[in-house]
């Protein structure tokens, strides 16, 4: 009896591993998705010449944002992905029914499908850890010509496609948003900071 209490007392305690709180990880990403497709609405909203809705969840097959400019004959459907890692995803059946609601509005002159990204100003790195770094926000335009997959924009603003699990270089091309974010940058952009 003895030794084992002593054998409790010398041996190292143990600290378990924090668990992970699903319900709150998947409230929390909820949260910044809502909060990151507030923020572009508003900046449309700001405008004169523009109107933009979000359009609700993403069960309902909606895209996360139309943004609308009768003025300049200019219809937007646009996706939001916000995050703290170094690529996010934007998965198939998302591009695909953006592009539907694009073809939609047919009295239209300009119908584009943007994919609106924001790196948020710190990184995980571990369960519950995170690192400072810089807030980015770009703006991508899809390419009809290109194959509909998976793709990811990635921390530096390149983005590639995901295709049967491997990854492939996806060209998408900046677009130019009517409104002003100091945040925002292009591919070409990143490149000069980096150099």
């Amino acid at each position: 009896m003895l030794a084992k209490t002593i054998q409790a007392l010398t041996e190292p305690i143990k600290k378990p591993l924090p668990k992970k709180d699903n319900k709150k990880i998947a409230r929390t990403r909820r949260q910044r998705g809502y909060h990151w497709e507030d923020t572009v609405v508003k900046r449309f909203n700001a405008l004169q010449d523009w109107k933009a809705f979000r359009l609700g969840s993403p069960s309902v097959a909606l895209p996360d944002i139309l943004a609308v400019s009768t003025k300049n004959s200019t219809v937007l459907t646009i996706e939001a992905k916000s995050g703290t890692t170094n690529s996010l995803v934007v998965p198939f059946d998302q591009i695909l029914r953006c592009l539907r609601w694009t073809d939609t509005f047919e009295l239209y002159h300009t119908r584009k499908v943007v994919f609106a990204f924001k790196f948020l100003s710190k990184q995980r790195i571990g369960l519950g850890q995170y690192e400072s770094r810089q807030l980015r926000e770009f703006y991508k335009v899809w390419n009809k010509e290109n194959t509909i997959s998976d793709f990811a924009c990635n921390y530096d603003g390149s983005t590639h496609s995901v295709i049967d699990g491997k990854r492939q270089p996806l060209m998408l091309a900046d677009y130019k948003m009517p409104f002003v974010s100091r945040n925002a940058k292009t591919r070409a952009e990143f490149e000069r900071i980096v150099e």
